[in-house]
């Protein structure tokens, strides 16, 4: 009996310690599969909340961000956690365990203008970079590169005809001339009847006139200088601008822009963005802009509808930014056919002649040299007048002229605004206005593309019925949440994750 005894004991000791070893494992199971269903909970939570990504900015501008803000116009933090806390509940509910959510919050999150505008910029290369490829900078580059030069020199060569003021000093030269004409045909006839000669000069105050006999033949000199000074006080946009099409008036206030406000900043993540200065991205991001913003001849239907014409020039108004854009191609065309003149001898003798002529009919052939540089300047300023409407027509023009190019005659300068559309004429090998706006904006710093950019994105969502008080200050790409879950009433777990569209 002693025997069986002592055996009974020895089993009672080891099934306590088997029972206490079995009792640990469930528990230690229970807890890991607690841990695993918060984990779990955590991520469909955040799943879900980024899965509320805005709308309107995916299909119409491929970028993925969570509107923080709603349609209040304010930053709530607190009702976007409030609304993963919703997602977790289902899932933390589930099976057995009593898990509860005792607090929580944001612990980092990234906003899309954070770090200048670099989340914004990074998702829409990225974008870019997946829909062209390999090839897409390739492409671009070989498309306006060399041009970019080319427009660059042009513009500069605009800039400096202009500078001269050739025209506005060309009545203040010439009476100038005639002055000295006038003074040295005195000199001459006092010196003649100090010889005993007699002489019979003249000279001409006429310094403006606009026709006039050459004194030899019946053929009427007509002086075209007159006709184009007041041409070009007229307004610009008034001379290119199809009459069918008119021109936007719409216009924001500096303070509704982005770009003129104090913004909202994100809180930091572990990891930083790292800026990407790349000519190659600068690039793709400018295609992303031209296909996703308007222009004049695709105007955007909500804000400014001359959106890429408000990258270049960062006016409040359709009407200054389309303004601003002409006078710049105005600039660009005059230097081109400047210097398609200077190259072409037949047309050179045709303004030296014309010149000669009208110095001639003034009696002050001195002045040739005055009149031959006005007529240079206003028969390349009418080419870029017919230029410019063609391309606001949607036609294109050649970046360098060949004889069999040009469009008006040097006979034709004082009937320019009479042919105005049938005089000028398309050619398939040029380039168009979108082009120019392109070219233009690759010599554009990348900071202003950027916000500007921005500024655009963000006023045309405003316009949307029901979206004004977007904010893309209030849109975030990523985010870090800490949860404090409580399990089965005993022990506290604290989970930390990160999450983000790219």
């Amino acid at each position: 009996m002693a025997k069986k005894g002592s055996i009974t004991v020895f089993l009672a000791l080891i099934l306590s310690l088997i029972l206490s070893l079995v009792c640990t494992s469930i528990e230690s199971v229970r807890m890991a599969a607690a841990r695993t269903q918060i984990l779990s909970g955590l991520d469909i939570g955040l799943y879900s909340l980024f899965g509320q990504y805005d709308r309107e900015l995916l299909e119409d501008y491929d970028l993925f961000f969570l509107n923080a803000s709603g349609d209040s116009g304010n930053l709530n933090l607190g009702a976007v956690y409030d609304e993963l806390e919703s997602y977790m509940k289902p899932v933390l509910n589930q099976n057995s365990q009593n898990l509860s959510v005792a607090q929580g919050g944001f612990t980092g999150y990234r906003l899309a203008t954070d770090e200048d505008g670099e989340v914004f910029y990074r998702q829409a290369v990225k974008y870019v970079r997946d829909t062209l490829g390999s090839r897409g900078v390739e492409m671009i580059l070989d498309r306006f590169q060399e041009k970019q030069e080319q427009v660059g020199r042009a513009e500069e060569a605009g800039k400096q005809a202009e500078e001269k003021n050739t025209l506005e000093n060309y009545d203040t030269e010439m009476e100038a001339a005639a002055k000295n004409s006038e003074e040295a045909a005195r000199q001459e006839e006092e010196a003649a009847r100090g010889n005993g000669e007699e002489g019979n000069f003249s000279s001409g105050e006429q310094t403006s006139g606009e026709s006039f006999s050459d004194g030899q033949t019946d053929t009427q000199v007509v002086n075209p200088i007159p006709v184009l000074k007041r041409i070009r006080k007229m307004g610009l946009l008034d001379l290119i601008v199809p009459a069918q099409k008119g021109i936007s008036d719409n216009q924001v206030e500096k303070g509704e822009l982005l770009s003129e406000r104090s913004i909202q900043k994100g809180m930091s993540m572990p990891g930083t963005i790292k800026k990407d200065t790349s000519y190659s991205s600068r690039l793709l991001f400018q295609q992303y802009l031209s296909d996703k913003l308007g222009n004049y001849m695709e105007p955007a239907s909500g804000g400014l509808r001359y959106q890429m014409e408000y990258l270049l020039c960062g006016k409040n108004s359709d009407r200054e930014n389309l303004k601003s854009v002409a006078g710049r191609l105005l600039l660009i065309r005059e230097g081109v056919n400047a210097a398609c003149l200077l190259a072409d001898s037949g047309k050179r003798a045709q303004i030296q002649g014309l010149a000669l002529a009208i110095a001639s009919g003034f009696l002050i052939p001195p002045a040739a040299v005055i009149i031959e540089a006005a007529l240079l300047l206003c028969w390349s300023f009418a080419e870029s007048i017919l230029d410019l409407r063609e391309l606001m027509h949607g036609g294109k023009v050649p970046l360098i002229k060949s004889p069999s190019d040009w469009q008006i005659s040097l006979e034709n300068l004082p009937d320019l605004l009479e042919g105005l559309d049938t005089q000028r004429k398309s050619s398939e090998d040029g380039i168009s206005y979108e082009d120019y706006l392109q070219i233009l904006l690759l010599s554009q710093s990348k900071e202003d593309k950027l916000e500007r950019g921005m500024d655009m994105v963000e006023l045309s969502v405003r316009k949307t019925t029901g979206r004004e008080g977007f904010r893309l200050d209030h849109c975030i790409e990523a985010a870090e949440i800490s949860v404090d879950v409580k399990a089965n009433g005993r022990r506290t777990y604290t989970v930390t994750k990160q999450y983000g569209y790219i």
